[in-house]
């Protein structure tokens, strides 16, 4: 009730007002904008999310095989707490949409081995097994 009346306020403001040919707005028109706006925005998302399925934020596009040991490394150390370190150099393979790395990460728990996978630009998953 509170509410349609203030829309009755509005609307009766608006058309009490001195109104030019160019200056209408049909709130109905502003309401569907911003409706359409919201859906084409959700849409392109989805799309955007089709292109690239692994992508994860703050890796950057990983192009190389070096970046990719870093990248997984980083990530395992990570994973495995504060206190671990990396046992070795990582060893990085080709794969057809990237690389798979291979390491070892020492820690408080002892040594732990770890994979990771390097899709589309992004590191996709680290595995630590313990």
């Amino acid at each position: 009730m509170k509410a349609t009346a203030s829309w009755t306020v509005a609307a009766v403001a608006l058309l009490a007002t001195p109104l030019h040919a160019q200056v209408v707005v049909v709130p109905r028109h502003v309401v569907g904008a911003a409706i359409l706006s919201d859906i084409v925005a959700d849409r392109q998302a989805q799309r955007d999310a089709r292109q690239t399925p692994y992508a994860a934020p703050g890796y950057g596009p990983i192009d190389t095989a070096g970046a990719a040991r870093d990248a997984c490394a980083e990530k395992a150390l990570y994973q495995a707490g504060p206190a671990s370190r990396l046992i070795g150099p990582p060893r990085a393979s080709t794969m057809s949409t990237g690389w798979e790395v291979e390491g070892v990460v020492g820690s408080a728990d002892g040594d732990m081995p770890f994979v990771c996978s390097v899709r589309n630009g992004s590191v996709s998953g680290v595995l630590l097994r313990r």
